[in-house]
């Protein structure tokens, strides 16, 4: 039997977190992708895309969801010369081409 272990209102979540499913071995299914047209005519939280697993992975899966939503974001910096802000993964400003403060933790953002 397949569960419901993640949904949201949008597909990008859902898509995103199928990805990490899969990749660690879960294979999962995405229902509701196309029904956000039905919103209306359907209690709008039954039209949100979802993702399923088979009740054998379902633990499994809950766990692994939760532990990808709690990471930290990679953070941001702003340059310093236009003021635009960026995340940690650049290391130069890419409207400005400004360098990085050498405080910032480049990559990772860890």
């Amino acid at each position: 039997m397949l569960k419901k272990v993640y949904t949201a209102a949008t597909p990008l979540m859902p898509g995103f977190i199928q990805e990490v499913l899969e990749n660690a071995g879960i294979p999962c299914q995405q229902r509701n992708y196309f029904l956000n047209g039905a919103m209306g005519e359907l209690p709008f939280v039954e039209t949100w895309p979802s993702l399923w697993v088979d009740e054998a992975y379902e633990q499994q899966a809950l766990e692994l969801i939760q532990a990808t939503l709690k990471q930290p974001s990679a953070g941001v910096w702003v340059c310093q010369n236009c003021k635009e802000v960026l995340e940690t993964q650049f290391q130069n400003c890419w409207q400005c081409g400004q360098a990085a403060p050498p405080s910032i933790p480049i990559g990772d953002g860890k």
